[in-house]
């Protein structure tokens, strides 16, 4: 492609856990680097932004992190809460600080919420922990799930009956504030126009399936399993969002004898391979996002001829 210049639009790179989402963010960001463009990378991952857990959130390397510049990765302790509408004001300053200083941001990870509330400006709801609290009284996710579909079914109906963080989160929104938790902002069934560049990557789903195990029989190699005894044995624990990680989960309730390593690895790998599937669902159903296979020999400029096409036709402001 020809030299770029500026402006250049903000792109993010979508898809499902290990279709090499973060290996095209620093290709793409050095490609534009050596076009004069400063380029620098906002993670979207819910569990990468958490100090020690490394491997297992396949966290970017301590070479890709000194290439290209990264930001919302390592900003909390595993005992602390990460919340949609903490990452999208962390999200929005460090943008904001980004452009300031000329630099162009581009968003990459797989947590769809997250990435709607920076790209859409999503209405973000408050905490009501009093509510949570009795919510948490309720061992029985499918129970709360039921309680959720009478008081909004369309909210219900869009989520997992065992996704107890999600159906907690609905419920107590819509018990605090008294109105329907699908009530709030656009609507994750609008998909308005904006100035990011999404850019998904597709991968055969039994490829992926391949890839994911291979990636996981890695991270085992690497010393997952140590990584996370070191973070269980902190007297701080784990909060509510970090104990949810994959992978994290099997591999701490093998620590504490509920399960065999064998038994943990092969679970941990089938919620992967099924998180992954929820993941393409979620981003497919976005009609602004371009997909690209992420085999294609000529990535990296399809993706950046891509870019230009959209960066020579009007578009609509972010905010």
């Amino acid at each position: 492609m020809n030299e770029l210049s500026t402006p250049f639009p903000t792109l993010a790179i979508v898809g499902p856990t290990g279709s090499g989402k973060s290996a095209l963010a620093l290709a793409l960001a050095e490609r534009l680097e050596r076009s004069g463009l400063a380029i620098e990378l906002v993670s979207v991952d819910s569990m990468q932004v958490y100090r020690g857990m490394d491997i297992g959130t396949a966290k970017p390397s301590a070479s890709e992190l000194a290439a290209v510049p990264h930001h919302l990765i390592d900003v909390l302790d595993p005992d602390e809460e990460g919340s949609v509408s903490w990452f999208q004001a962390e999200a929005d300053v460090a943008m904001a600080a980004l452009r300031a200083r000329g630099a162009t941001p581009m968003l990459v990870g797989g947590t769809g919420l997250y990435h709607r509330s920076v790209i859409d400006g999503l209405a973000i709801p408050g905490r009501f922990p009093e509510v949570t609290s009795g919510l948490e009284l309720e061992p029985d996710t499918t129970a709360l799930h039921r309680r959720l579909a009478e008081l909004d079914p369309a909210a219900a109906a869009r989520m997992e009956p065992t996704n107890r963080r999600r159906v907690v989160r609905a419920l107590e929104v819509t018990i605090g504030t008294g109105r329907r938790f699908s009530s709030f902002g656009p609507g994750l069934e609008s998909y308005p126009a904006n100035d990011v560049v999404q850019v998904g990557l597709r991968v055969d789903r039994n490829d992926l399936g391949s890839r994911l195990e291979h990636r996981f029989d890695e991270q085992m190699r690497r010393g997952f399993l140590d990584e996370v005894s070191r973070l269980d044995a902190r007297t701080a624990g784990w909060s509510r969002t970090a104990a949810q990680a994959l992978g994290y989960r099997e591999l701490r309730a093998h620590l504490a004898g509920e399960m065999d390593l064998d038994t943990a690895i092969a679970t941990a790998i089938v919620r992967t391979r099924q998180f992954a599937v929820r993941q393409d669902r979620w981003f497919r159903r976005d009609p602004r996002v371009t997909w690209f296979d992420a085999s294609e020999p000529n990535l990296v400029a399809a993706v950046l001829d891509h870019a230009e096409s959209c960066r020579t036709s009007p578009i609509a402001s972010l905010r």
